[in-house]
């Protein structure tokens, strides 16, 4: 008897089109009710816990099971355990909560599976994304030669930045296409300018390009966390009095940690004197664009010869999507490769756009759908409504936790980001013990469930994040959770107090 294939794929049959609509109906159930019965963002199982069930998970049968046994395993072993990203009070990471748009637009790109590399495999997806990056290439400032491509995300699009930047010097200084000839041993002489707080992937992409990490200059910062012109000049003049080539500057529209914005027209001054390329990762701030309060912030974005910004941030996008942009389009010609039985010269002469001539992956999502149903559902109006609403809550939440005398704000925040730590009464000159108290502090919140932030450092010593790119979230609930991190602080002071008592009396 031959087995009945047609119901585990899209199909015309009544099989295919029930089975479609039971599992959508069920995936769609199974989140809704985990809206409707979580409070806090995380579960708060520890990580052995977490492991221990989905172990349970991962016996494979060899004949399918039940889809109410599947989803039930999924929702108990995967679902409760998730961070849920949605909820107000997961602030940690710049891992933004997707609008219903974008998820609505998943269903059907899922179900399209088309792959954006050549025309004949997405005809009408690739007509979208190129229109798209059009519109987005006008709210940038740039004129008609500019282009871009959708990217995965901020790793990507910079490490296309540092690619045709590299690519450029090398035929400049060196007269070599490294697209066809490879570098020239000369290549270990290029240099990369970007500030103490811009992204690791500058350094993680130099790495990959050949050009090691040490090809990455470190430049200071000033007292707002910008990079530092007067320090950039004097690296580029002792680069080149060292016989070495610097070829670009990497600036930061939105630092991870404080959301800095580097002062880009100064910048593209400095690189137009010197004859530099300027890429700028805006992968947090390129959002801005669409804000009604801050978009002069990012006014000078068309200054550059390279932009990165990411819609999985503050556009509000699903995971993933992000996009690369250029200046000048025949700058892809550095990295463009023709290949007959994908996206033949012939094509090209025809005037068909076969997208993979200007990107670094082949096989890519359409994930240009979720940003175009998001503009014509919810308007770019709303969309800088939403921007505001978050950078407004973070400076009114910096301007909470100053009023504290038992915290300490590191940043004024420009964007959505908000830098601080806890300082308890006593020993507060001991900074081991206030790092511990506030690795402590982040740790409790965490394995309670109910607040979801970020640690890291800074000058060696620990600090708290949040990273508030939630609209849903309000100045009520901050205040609640600055009451809840002083008590979780109390808590740990007192059991440190007490074990330090026990040493003492036994010693």
């Amino acid at each position: 008897m031959k087995t009945n294939f047609t119901q585990w794929f899209l199909h015309s049959s009544n099989e295919s089109k029930n089975m479609y609509r039971t599992l959508m109906d069920r995936a769609v159930a199974l989140i809704t009710e985990q809206t409707t019965s979580t409070t806090h963002p995380f579960s708060g199982a520890s990580h052995h816990e977490i492991e221990e069930t989905v172990k349970e998970m991962l016996t494979i049968p060899s004949a399918g099971q039940k889809i109410e046994d599947v989803m039930e395993e999924i929702q108990n072993g995967i679902v409760r355990n998730s961070l849920w990203v949605s909820h107000p009070s997961a602030m940690a990471h710049l891992h933004c909560p997707p609008v219903l748009p974008s998820l609505a637009a998943e269903v059907i790109i899922n179900a399209l599976n088309q792959s954006m590399d050549s025309w004949d495999q997405s005809p009408s997806a690739t007509y979208i994304e190129a229109d798209l990056i059009n519109f987005l290439t006008k709210q940038i400032g740039y004129l008609d030669h500019a282009d871009g491509v959708f990217t995965s995300g901020g790793t990507q699009s910079n490490y296309m930045g540092l690619l045709l930047a590299r690519n450029k010097a090398c035929q400049t200084y060196f007269s070599i296409n490294v697209h066809k000839e490879g570098l020239p041993v000369e290549a270990s002489k290029l240099r990369i300018l970007c500030s103490e707080h811009a992204h690791f992937s500058v350094q993680q992409s130099a790495a990959q390009l050949g050009l090691g990490m040490d090809a990455v200059v470190k430049v200071e910062v000033d007292d707002k966390q910008r990079l530092c012109l007067s320090d950039a000049k004097e690296k580029i003049e002792r680069l080149r009095e060292q016989g070495l080539l610097p070829f670009m500057v990497v600036a930061t529209a939105g630092t991870t940690d404080f959301g800095s914005l580097d002062c880009i027209r100064e910048i593209a001054k400095l690189t137009n004197e010197e004859q530099l390329w300027l890429h700028v990762d805006a992968a947090y701030g390129g959002a801005l664009l669409f804000s009604h309060q801050y978009r002069y912030l990012v006014s000078d974005l068309c200054l550059a010869d390279s932009i990165t910004i990411d819609f999985h941030k503050l556009y509000y996008q699903s995971i993933s999507c992000g996009a690369f942009f250029v200046k000048d389009r025949k700058d892809f010609q550095q990295i463009a490769y023709h290949a007959d039985y994908l996206n033949s010269e012939e094509d090209q002469a025809d005037g068909i756009i076969n997208l993979v001539e200007k990107s670094v992956q082949t096989t890519k999502r359409f994930d240009a759908l979720k940003l175009l149903m998001t503009f014509k559902l919810m308007g770019t109006d709303l969309l800088g409504e939403l921007i505001d609403y978050t950078v407004n809550l973070a400076r009114e939440t910096a301007l909470l936790l100053k009023e504290e005398l038992s915290f300490k704000v590191l940043n004024d925040p420009e964007i959505n980001v908000v830098l601080f730590r806890y300082l308890p009464l006593d020993h507060r000159e001991d900074q081991a013990y206030v790092d511990e108290i506030n690795l402590g502090i982040q740790r409790a919140c965490y394995q309670s469930g109910e607040l979801i932030m970020a640690k890291t450092k800074q000058n060696g010593n620990v600090y708290l994040k949040f990273t508030m790119l939630n609209p849903v979230n309000s100045i009520s609930n901050m205040q609640v959770h600055i009451k809840r991190m002083k008590k979780a602080a109390e808590k740990i002071e007192k059991e440190r107090g007490e074990i330090r008592y026990e040493y003492s009396i036994h010693h």
